[in-house]
Order: structure tokens, then sequence, then C-alpha cells
């Protein structure tokens, strides 16, 4: 139920997170969803891509920094109260959020957040033992 994220360091100056845009889309390799974080001089590029394996050579060919990642995909409700619902449910387990963003893809009434814990295999049973939908990578890719 963990999906595999690849974390990508890079300077923060212009043409580097186009450089490695640009490498993916040569290799046909499609970004499922994307967080990026910065510094005044550095940035973390967190990608979900399919052929993550792929990307993760390409990029460390290229001479990127690749750190992967294991996260969480969750489902929510998209009404007011769904993320506060799925916080509550980790609070009272005492599970730690270490960062999370939203999935670009949807339904009409649910929304995909990707979630960074300390201990996703806790987080993971915890959803679930409360009814929570977590996506498996392969139910996860075949949103898209």
């Amino acid at each position: 139920m963990k999906i595999k994220q690849l974390s990508v360091f890079l300077e923060n100056k212009p043409g580097h997170l186009s450089a490695i845009c640009k490498k993916l889309a040569e290799a046909n390799i499609s970004i499922l969803t994307l967080s990026l974080a910065d510094t005044q001089q550095f940035g973390i590029l967190r990608l979900i891509v399919k052929e993550w394996e792929q990307a993760m050579k390409l990029l460390q060919e290229a001479g990127c920094v690749v750190r992967i990642t294991e996260v969480v995909a969750t489902e929510i409700a998209d009404k007011p109260g769904g993320l506060a619902y799925i916080l509550g449910i980790l609070e009272e387990a005492n599970l730690n959020v270490e960062y999370m963003y939203a999935f670009t893809f949807h339904t009409a009434d649910k929304a995909i957040l990707v979630f960074r814990f300390d201990d996703p295999d806790a987080a993971v049973q915890v959803l679930q033992n409360q009814g929570v939908n977590v996506f498996d990578s392969v139910d996860l890719y075949n949103l898209n």
C-alpha cells in the first residue's frame, strides 16, 4: 500500500527544474503528481511516476541526486472537514505527518492526498482499520 516517490535535489536556479522535466518527457515518463519545496539555494522536487526505477536511473545518469521515499496515497472526502477527519485519525494514533500534497486526480466527491509518515506501515494499518481507502501503486497509476 506504499507508493515509491522520487525526491530530486536541485539548485534553485533557472533551468534546473525544466531540465528534469525535459529528461522525463524525452523518456516518455509521465509525471502523475509532484511537489516542489525550496529554499533560497536548493529545492526538493518530489515526483510520483509509474516508471520510478527508470526515472531514477535516468536522472542519476544526468547527475541528479535522487532518493526514493515511500509515501501513502489516501482518498478523502472532498468537502469541508475531509482532511480534518483523516488528521484526527492519525493524531489519535500518535502518527506524525512529515509532509503531504494533493494528487492531481480526483473524483466528484473524493480527493487524493499523498502523505509522508515517519511510520508508513503503521499509518496504512490505522487508516485501513478506520475504513480509509489507501491506494496501492497499481490502483494509483490506473487513475490517470
